[in-house]
């Protein structure tokens, strides 16, 4: 059975060293991530009386930093600002701040809207802004294990599991939670959906309107019901408005905003010009299960009952989980997912800065054929020598290997190594 991840008052965070880091050579670092996600938690612990803590939630101190962000930034040496995407105007005013004084660890930010997409501000900051992500928590930082497979299978290392592989009903519940702190402190299915439900009405209701205008805002939770049902899939811009009565271009930015906002994430395609059948269309994803599963209302019975449905929800789960595992990796690495017009597929490919591969492709079921390696083979052949390994994930607790390379693993690897 899986330790209960409540039973622990703290969980620490595996980005806590890179925020710490950061500080100590970048002047401003911004610690990027969905909202109640742990950021403010997070930045707290660098608060003391030489480094004062500031939150934008607070009305009047958001009021203050709107009307005169100059004058609000002015005579602050040090600072944590807690939420910045809610007055944008103060990234210039870091900025100025910064070019007089260039000092490292002047400000820590935090912002719940991807600012680094925003050409103006990540032009402003260019060099002088370390953005450090923090998803909900993964697995490994739940239950405290080292979280280093990606580093670990670009190492050469072979898969491995240790006891205490999580599979069947363990692992679909895993899954139905997903990562929140605040789900994961509530003890019942009904009192997470609850929560979960006043989360998505908070994020749309205010915190679409800090970052964008938009004409018909009461689209945006029926659009979020359509991506639920569409997770795993292929983006189609113009199935999705035409689901709500929106054109495919007004469609696209609103898909653009809920990404911003770290509700969802596209993932693209790959590409290798040895292969001229490969779909060139990105992938959609949720960043949190939970949240995707309280879309789709979805629960143990159902997922027992409709494996293929298990198998969407289980495959952003995977996304996400390796997302968290190589923001705190010290590799750069870039995530796509490999199709052809034959509809062979890998999942994810991770590809690492000297062009190395690790292909990863999902199953719900106990079962691993050799079928199932199609993709990766593909894959194989198309790198060479570049690819170092190609996994199948699925709901087991052995690794059995499948040919050079190849190896069908258990689900529970993306936190047990």
């Amino acid at each position: 059975m899986k330790p209960d991840p409540v039973s622990k008052s703290y969980i620490e965070r595996k980005a806590r060293p890179i925020v710490e880091t950061a500080l100590a050579d970048t002047r401003v670092v911004l610690i990027s991530g969905p909202r109640q996600a742990g950021k403010t938690t997070l930045a707290r612990q660098f608060a003391d009386g030489n480094r004062p803590y500031i939150t934008l939630d607070d009305a009047g101190t958001l009021n203050a930093a709107k009307s005169d962000p100059t004058g609000f930034i002015r005579g602050i040496d040090r600072a944590v600002i807690d939420e910045v995407q809610r007055a944008p105007d103060l990234m210039l005013a870091i900025k100025e701040s910064v070019d007089r004084d260039e000092k490292p660890g002047r400000f820590l930010l935090t912002g719940s809207a991807n600012l680094a997409t925003v050409p103006a501000i990540a032009d402003s900051l260019a060099g002088r802004m370390a953005v450090v992500s923090l998803l909900p928590f993964a697995q490994s930082e739940i239950l405290s294990t080292p979280g280093r497979l990606l580093d670990g299978l670009f190492a050469g290392d072979e898969p491995t599991i240790s006891e205490g592989a999580v599979f069947g009903d363990d692992l679909t519940n895993v899954v139905l939670k997903g990562g929140y702190p605040e789900v994961l402190r509530r003890s019942t299915p009904a009192r997470r959906t609850a929560w979960l439900e006043d989360y998505v009405s908070l994020i749309l209701d205010r915190d679409v309107r800090d970052i964008a205008n938009i004409d018909q805002l009461d689209r945006l939770p029926r659009l979020l019901d359509v991506l639920a049902e569409h997770t795993g899939q292929l983006v189609n811009h113009s199935s999705f408005g035409s689901a709500l009565g929106l054109s495919s271009v007004t469609a696209q930015k609103y898909v653009a905003i809920l990404e911003r906002l770290f509700l969802v994430r596209t993932i693209a395609p790959w590409s290798n010009n040895r292969l001229s059948r490969l779909v060139k269309t990105p992938k959609l994803h949720f960043i949190d299960t939970g949240l995707l599963a309280s879309l789709r209302q979805d629960d143990l019975e159902t997922l027992r009952r409709d494996r293929t449905r298990f198998g969407a929800l289980l495959e952003s789960f995977v996304v996400s989980e390796l997302l968290k595992l190589a923001s705190w990796s010290e590799r750069r690495l870039t995530f796509s997912h490999y199709r052809t017009k034959d509809q062979d597929e890998v999942d994810v490919v991770i590809e690492d800065r000297r062009g190395r591969i690790v292909g990863i492709e999902v199953k719900a079921s106990a079962t691993v054929k050799s079928d199932d390696f199609k993709g990766l083979r593909q894959l194989q052949d198309a790198v060479g020598e570049r690819f170092i390994r190609g996994l199948v994930l699925h709901d087991h607790d052995r690794v059995t290997p499948f040919g050079e390379k190849l190896h069908a693993a258990p689900l529970s690897i993306l936190w047990s190594m």
